[in-house]
């Protein structure tokens, strides 16, 4: 197992890679290490092999994504209008503004051009049924997604998925021939399902859920009750999970040895036909949650298990996981990048890893609870990693839940699917309504945020947990619980007195910035969407847990869209707003920005510097303007201002203006960044919040060609990421694309050694 392990860690070696391995010293290093293994004899023979595999296991998965990112839109054909024939894959997922839909290309139309095999569209709304053809025009543009330092990593997930472009359908969509291939009937069949559903049960929580749990729709499913499961830790029981599949597969694999049981003996041996039944068990149960990557990844989990398990050679549980996983990953190498492979194999490994060493199998209520506590204990390092935070009703609720929804909701729902019998549907919908019922209960009680950990303390809380869950006979077991302690009690360290630290977050057309001193927190702008999206997993990830202040820079969905979910989310002491009348019902107590308001917290100072009593105009003109200054540097954010509030402002204060780092107003527009508020400014850094290849066209030529005659270096999120300040003795800068880069992500605009070079000025 040792030799699969080490291809296995080539495989997940290749995903964090900056750069593809480059093959003119793989191969040959390779080669030249199969040589020494054939020559060598003993241990220097086994760590040559181990090496070779790993080698082997790093080109192959160099090799398939070099395929992927051949098959990645080219830069010349984004944004241009480009006509194909595509088929919508899987469920349409309706929203506030339109459809979003899976296609594949088909065929490309525009001579010339070249298209990803899969493709995420943006169609306005109307029938877009699954398995339709459509002659489209799109304007697309490459893989790209907000890349933070935390919570969901959407360019890790589209890379997985195999998604390398997305745009919105233009005018003129026509329908052709319905695709009839094999996955196109499919789809059909499940949107037959979801329709039947949802015309029995109507537009309710429970069809919702119950659609979800069949067909893998969803999308129904209201963002309430998303963070509901999240605050329970129950978002993996909703999804068709390899959970799921799995239960559904043992449950036939049960029926089929009870009913073998009941019949004459077979020519063929039992285990070949209990592994048969569960393998196109839990196939029929993912074709019919649209055969989507995960559970794909569960099948051939399965189907590896299934077939070692029917032959004649006995094999440890451990030696048939890490078979599996090996079968996984040659199939997906891509995998490693999803966080359900990690939770499924990793929860599988500590459930087995709860029996070993016994001398006799344990009562099944022990071995029920062992399990939980292996699941418990080796779930908490996932949790926080891939979300942040421990649902502190997590082990309750999944302990209640698990065989409820899996051993009970689950195949009641599935029957009722299958079967034209509309009681099956009612029954099914009254057991999810008593799940909800426990559910909005449990959900009342907040979950444990913990920060971002450090890879050392990853590591040291890794190992504590394997202690923990180690058999009986390892001493000092408890000592795991002091190794894994320093991961779960963990806080981040704060600026130095008189220092101040600004985080400049990625929320694509928008602006959120975070400003922290030695005990003091102030949030400049939410930016748009829910907060759950990205604003909160930054502050959780950074450790905020309260503000003390919130400053709302005026009145823009681009600006304070994410305000309500924040609020309702984390304690905030006081919201300043350029139009409070706008948080009328949400803060009440917010009060206006107004030029002259100064405050100081820990050496550091803030001075509002706009907008003036009594001001009248657009929105824009009532952005509140801060400047924040260390004693030695200092940032200006302006908001949204515009050319004739810059006037005003450098008539007002000349040279105090002055300042090292400038966030560019309205995201880089033509209309702001006027020479005269550059030249009084003076920053050595122009920062430029705003989408990758955004409606607006931000930032304009013109305006970074102004930045650049100032001889101003430019930062922008759309290009680099979440950017961090340190402002203190030296500026100190960092961008997350540098900082962690990864060969499937978007390179930063800026190269790294302008980023590097800027630590010191």
């Amino acid at each position: 197992m040792s030799l699969i392990t080490a291809f296995c860690a080539g495989i997940v070696l290749c995903a964090f890679l900056p750069d593809l391995p480059d093959g003119r010293w793989l191969w040959p290093a390779l080669l030249l290490l199969a040589l020494l293994a054939w020559w060598l004899a003993g241990w220097a023979r086994r760590i040559a092999l181990l090496l070779v595999l790993c080698l082997a296991g790093l080109g192959y998965a160099g090799w398939r994504a070099e395929l992927r990112l051949a098959d990645a839109l080219t830069p010349q054909w984004e944004g241009k209008p480009l006509e194909f024939v595509a088929v919508v894959r899987g469920l349409p997922d309706p929203g506030d503004y339109g459809v979003r839909l899976n296609a594949d290309v088909e065929r490309v139309l525009t001579p010339g051009a070249s298209l990803p095999a899969r493709v995420q569209l943006n169609a306005p709304r109307g029938n877009w049924p699954a398995g339709s053809r459509w002659r489209l025009t799109s304007r697309l543009k490459a893989r790209h997604a907000s890349a933070n330092p935390f919570g969901f990593d959407g360019e890790a997930w589209m890379w997985s998925e195999g998604l390398q472009a997305s745009g919105s359908i233009g005018k003129g969509a026509q329908r052709l021939e319905d695709a009839g291939d094999a996955l196109a009937r499919i789809d059909r069949l499940r949107a037959a399902a979801l329709a039947r559903i949802q015309g029995v049960l109507g537009d309710t929580r429970e069809a919702a859920l119950i659609g979800a749990l069949t067909v893998g729709a969803q999308q129904a499913i209201a963002r309430e009750d998303w963070q509901r499961f999240s605050r329970t830790g129950l978002t993996h029981l909703v999804s068709i999970s390899g959970l799921h599949i799995t239960m559904v597969a043992g449950l036939a694999a049960l029926l089929a040895t009870g009913l073998l049981r009941l019949r004459p003996p077979l020519r063929v041996p039992p285990r070949l036909v209990i592994a048969a039944v569960t393998v196109l068990a839990a196939l029929g149960y993912a074709l019919l949650a649209g055969f989507s990557v995960p559970t794909q990844r569960t099948l051939f989990m399965l189907a590896s298990a299934a077939l070692l398990l029917a032959s004649r050679r006995a094999y440890t549980p451990f030696q048939v996981w890490w078979l599996a996983l090996g079968v996984v990953l040659l199939i997906d190498p891509f995998a490693v990048l999803a966080p359900g492979l990690w939770l499924s194999f990793g929860l599988v490994a500590a459930l087995m890893a709860a029996t070993l060493a016994r001398r006799r199998p344990p009562g099944k209520l022990r071995a029920a609870l062992a399990g939980q506590w292996a699941a418990l204990v080796m779930s908490l390092l996932p949790l926080v990693l891939f979300f942040g935070s421990l649902p502190l009703v997590s082990p309750l609720a999944n302990a209640v839940a698990i065989p409820f929804i899996s051993a009970l909701l689950t195949p009641l729902a599935l029957l009722a699917v299958a079967l034209p019998v509309d009681a099956l549907l009612h029954l099914a919908a009254k057991l999810t309504a008593g799940f909800f019922w426990c559910v909005d209960r449990l959900a009342v009680l907040p979950p444990w945020s913990i920060p971002g950990l450090p890879w050392p303390l990853l590591a040291l809380g890794a190992a504590g947990s394997l202690w923990l869950i180690a058999p009986r006979g390892m001493p000092l077991r408890a000592f795991g619980a002091l190794l894994l302690a320093p991961a779960l009690l963990y806080s981040p360290p704060r600026p130095a007195p008189g220092m101040l630290r600004v985080q400049v977050f990625d929320v694509g057309q928008g602006l959120s910035v975070l400003l922290q001193t030695a005990r003091h927190d102030l949030l400049y702008d939410t930016g748009p969407g829910q907060a759950e999206r990205v604003l909160l997993p930054q502050l959780a990830g950074l450790g905020v847990r309260r503000l003390d202040a919130l400053m709302l820079s005026h009145h823009d969905s681009d600006h304070d869209a994410a305000a309500p979910g924040l609020l309702a989310a984390l304690p905030v002491a006081r919201v300043w707003a350029g139009q409070p009348d706008s948080l009328a019902g949400l803060r009440d107590d917010a009060a206006p920005c107004r030029a002259g308001q100064s405050w100081a917290w820990d050496g550091v100072r803030f001075d509002v510097l706009w907008p003036p009593e009594g001001l009248a105009g657009e929105d824009n003109a009532h952005s509140c303007v801060l400047r924040v200054a260390t004693l030695i540097q200092a940032i200006l954010l302006p908001g949204d201002i515009g050319l004739r509030e810059e006037g005003k402002l450098v008539a007002r204060y000349g040279r105090q203006l002055a300042s090292n780092v400038l966030l560019a107003p309205h995201h880089g527009s033509r209309g702001a960044s006027g020479v005269d508020l550059l030249q009084a400014v003076a920053p050595r850094w122009g920062v430029f919040s705003a989408g990758y290849r955004n409606r607006y066209r931000h930032p304009h030529p013109q305006t970074l060609a102004r930045y650049c005659e100032q001889e101003a270096g430019v930062l922008r999120t759309d290009l680099d990421g979440a950017l961090r300040f340190e402002l203190g003795r030296t500026l100190d800068i960092s961008a997350y694309r540098v900082q962690a880069p990864r060969y499937w992500r978007p390179r930063p605009g800026v190269a790294e050694e302008d980023v590097t070079a800027a630590a010191g000025q």
